[in-house]
């Protein structure tokens, strides 16, 4: 057996600990071989040295991570001792996406979040698959008009497939634009979180943002574009394929979708998941994997999603 220790320098032990050793408990889960001992300002470890050697590696991490940002959360400490996770640095603060309503900062709040806006420097396609409430729309929306204020695009295109949770928009009520703006409301919200109402207005008005059902993108080249596909779980096999070849000289597109949320007949099987096989190792093409430690909504939410995964499993 091996014992280390960590003391804490200038930090009140409550900020890494946690009300009633919170935080150290959620640590001790991730490590339950290692005996860990909080006095005071030192924490003491003692286990297998390897085991040893890797917890203190991410400790420090954790420090570093209060040091710069003032706050440890749940998913911090997740994010960053979890040793199933194969990330070990400091999440960083990266330059603001855009400014939205009142001038504030939108961002990327998670580690996957963070690792679609790396993966835009590097590649022209981006596939963000995760449960609901993980961001990825709204991180891919940021960063579309962060492209189109910097003048990387000329235009943003949103679409997503028209037809979700059994419902035919031959049976709804109204117009054409009446039934598709329901299914198009996720994006409106976001661009109006990210865009000034008048600006939103010219941009729709003018062609500059577009947002229409799948449907609508037959035939088309999309060039000089930043294009998302939303809700892509439930793009057919022929949808996906026609949408992903779309794509245009300067253009940059991200297909965002939740797989355990497909609304499909059972007669037809999800694109999303056939380009997740058929794509997965071709170079231009990066696949973000978004998990439950990147919901920012409610955190009921995370528990939900917690219930859901669990029943799944039990069912099998």
């Amino acid at each position: 057996m091996t014992e280390k220790t960590i003391i804490l320098e200038a930090i009140d032990p409550v900020e890494i600990f946690g009300v009633n050793e919170k935080n150290l408990e959620l640590i001790r889960s991730f490590f339950p071989k290692i005996k860990i001992i909080a006095r005071g300002d030192m924490i003491k470890m003692i286990g297998d040295k390897s085991e040893l050697e890797q917890l203190e590696e991410r400790l420090f991490v954790l420090i570093k991570h209060y040091e710069k940002f003032g706050k440890i959360t749940e998913k911090d400490i997740s994010y960053i001792v979890d040793p199933t996770q194969t990330y070990n640095g400091v999440i960083q603060e990266k330059d603001v996406l855009v400014h939205g309503k009142n001038g504030v900062p939108i961002k990327a709040r998670t580690v996957n979040q963070q690792k679609m806006v790396e993966s835009y420097e590097k590649n022209d396609m981006i596939f963000a698959i995760g449960p609901a409430g993980t961001g990825k729309t709204y991180t891919s929306v940021a960063l579309a008009v962060r492209a189109l204020k910097n003048k990387e695009v000329k235009r943003i295109i949103l679409t997503r497939p028209a037809v979700e949770a059994g419902e035919n928009l031959g049976f709804l009520p109204g117009d054409l634009k009446d039934k598709l703006d329901p299914y198009l409301q996720p994006l409106y919200d976001a661009l109006r979180d990210m865009l000034p109402p008048q600006k939103l207005y010219t941009y729709m008005e003018d062609g500059t943002i577009e947002v229409a059902p799948l449907a609508f993108m037959r035939g088309r080249t999309l060039e000089n574009a930043f294009a998302i596909l939303d809700e892509a779980q439930n793009a057919t096999e022929p949808q996906m394929k026609m949408f992903l070849t779309r794509m245009g000289r300067n253009s940059k597109f991200i297909i965002t979708g939740d797989v355990t949320q497909i609304d499909l007949p059972r007669n037809q099987s999800s694109g999303l998941i056939h380009s997740i096989h058929i794509l997965k190792n071709t170079e231009g093409i990066d696949f973000i994997m978004l998990d439950k430690r990147d919901i920012v909504r409610h955190k009921l939410v995370n528990k939900i999603v917690e219930a859901y995964e669990l029943d799944k499993k039990n069912t099998k």
